[in-house]
């Protein structure tokens, strides 16, 4: 899998994510954009508070996946890496 090299949908993409890390930093976690795939794959890191919640399946599709994929319908999905 390839990165995409395209600035402005990783532009709209990183704003999306900007609109959610307020509620992710409240909860004392945010998140990290690591990769958008050239199959339209975003991939993200939870880190803090984030990456050890129980609920943070929910949080990365019905919240993140929601933001992003609104901003930048052409997104297939989001998952989560580890590391």
């Amino acid at each position: 899998m390839a990165s995409l090299k395209n600035p402005d949908i990783i532009n709209q993409i990183e704003e999306a994510l900007s609109e959610i890390r307020p509620y992710l930093n409240d909860d004392g976690g945010d998140i990290e954009l690591i990769e958008v795939t050239e199959e339209m794959i975003v991939k993200v890191k939870l880190v803090g508070a984030c990456s050890t919640c129980e609920i943070s399946m929910q949080t990365l599709k019905n919240g993140v996946e929601a933001s992003i994929k609104k901003a930048v319908p052409e997104v297939q999905k989001v998952i989560e890496v580890a590391g």
